[in-house]
């Protein structure tokens, strides 16, 4: 058997990690010790970012891209012709380390394919996990991807280990990964994700009591979803979503635009899927997450996938345009930031700066609001500044031609 190199390994590996997009700085609580090496606290992890907006500033890699499954949509899949490499725990713990002490990374991203069986591949993860903790004492931010259907132990083992672990659901609709993914279940899926939050909860009540009881999962759980292989429509991703954040109290949900990489006959015909979708996705899980609404006010089954030519905020707005124009001197926070354009930031600006004077348009303006999207639906002082539209469909058009940042992301602050 060819004998491969580690530099081989990690351009094997890193390139075939490029699909997982459940990758983020951290979040986390970890603190440096005297005698360890790094630090993952509460202020996050410095990083950078890609020019598709992923982060960069973690050493992202696959443990092996060998895998005992057959997924339609996986580069890894068993039956797919390519390059296959496997890191042993003491090989990539080394790495690790070496790329910290360089400044190349902040942190480590591990996922992997399953060799062997589910049990058999995490302990493998969690020695690497005890690599570095217990041998090197780093205590920066570690994310690992646990492995469904492996046991309770194990997933427990490794969330005393590592900052953030990612179950990836892969597909909104069980019946979908049933099809694409046959040898994963969608029930082991869900009940890993349910015991890391119990325990999550479990650990959180037991430092309330014993102030040094030991810390799970400090930042939380993560999951990925595939947008556009199975022909599923955006309600049903983002009610999974929805759901997956009320059960499981998950930090993030990450989206990842179908790409046709393998031969199948069941996405024979099914595109790649358009980067503004994904894009669109978020900007609506932002909206579920921060901004108080419901998968059902976003999208319904007579409308069940987005208007891609506008922010789902705006959409809304719209399709409820019987709620507006408000009157920006008067409005409360809550109606505030339903209005397209106007985020917290700027809502709270808004009400801040009201209390010593009525707001004009031009008040608006210094302030910053991005008063193009607003003005249609809005008053300020008792006028309307926007457009003459007579129906939903005519004010989303002017608001797609009219609009440069319609296209953009919601910021982050």
């Amino acid at each position: 058997m060819e004998k491969i190199s580690t530099m081989d390994k990690l351009k094997i590996l890193t390139d075939a990690a490029k699909y997982d997009v459940s990758c983020s700085s951290s979040g986390s609580s970890r603190k440096n010790t005297r005698d360890g090496l790094g630090n993952g606290a509460v202020a996050g992890i410095c990083h950078s970012w890609s020019e598709d907006g992923r982060c960069i500033s973690l050493l992202k890699v696959l443990f092996t891209n060998k895998c005992i499954y057959d997924c339609e949509y996986c580069i890894n899949r068993r039956t797919e012709d390519v390059k296959r490499a496997e890191f042993s725990p003491r090989e990539l713990a080394d790495l690790t380390i070496n790329f910290y002490k360089r400044n190349y990374i902040e942190g480590l991203f591990l996922s992997s394919a399953v060799i062997k069986n589910p049990d058999y591949t995490m302990e493998l993860l969690i020695e690497v996990a005890k690599i570095l903790r217990y041998e090197y004492k780093y205590n920066g931010y570690i994310h690992m991807k646990a492995i469904p259907g492996a046991s309770e132990d194990l997933i427990r083992a490794m969330g005393l280990l590592v900052d953030r672990v990612s179950i990836n659901i892969e597909l909104a609709k069980k019946t979908d990964l049933a099809l694409l993914a046959p040898e994963k279940n969608y029930d082991s899926i869900i009940a890993s994700m349910r015991d890391v939050n119990e325990r999550k909860i479990q650990a959180k009540n037991e430092i309330a009591i014993y102030k040094h009881a030991p810390k799970f999962l400090p930042a939380g759980q993560t999951t990925q979803m595939i947008v556009g292989a199975s022909g599923e429509s955006d309600l049903d991703i983002i009610t999974r979503s929805e759901a997956l954040y009320n059960d499981f109290s998950l930090k993030r949900v990450y989206y990842s635009a179908f790409v046709p990489v393998v031969k199948s006959k069941l996405t024979e015909g099914i595109d790649r899927a358009p980067l503004l979708r994904e894009h669109r996705l978020y900007q609506a899980d932002w909206l579920l997450r921060f901004y108080g609404f419901k998968s059902k006010d976003l999208l319904n089954s007579s409308r069940p996938s987005f208007d891609l030519r506008i922010d789902p905020k705006t959409n809304w707005a719209i399709e409820n345009i019987e709620r507006f124009p408000l009157e920006i001197n008067k409005a409360t926070y809550k109606d505030l930031i339903l209005v397209p354009g106007i985020g917290k930031v700027y809502a709270k600006r808004i009400i801040a700066a009201r209390k010593f004077r009525k707001l004009d348009y031009l008040a608006l303006k210094n302030l910053k609001i991005s008063t193009k999207r607003a003005k249609n639906f809005i008053l300020v002082d008792g006028k309307y500044y926007g457009r003459n539209f007579q129906s939903k469909s005519e004010l989303k058009n002017i608001m797609a031609l009219g609009d440069p940042k319609a296209y953009e992301q919601l910021s982050l602050f």
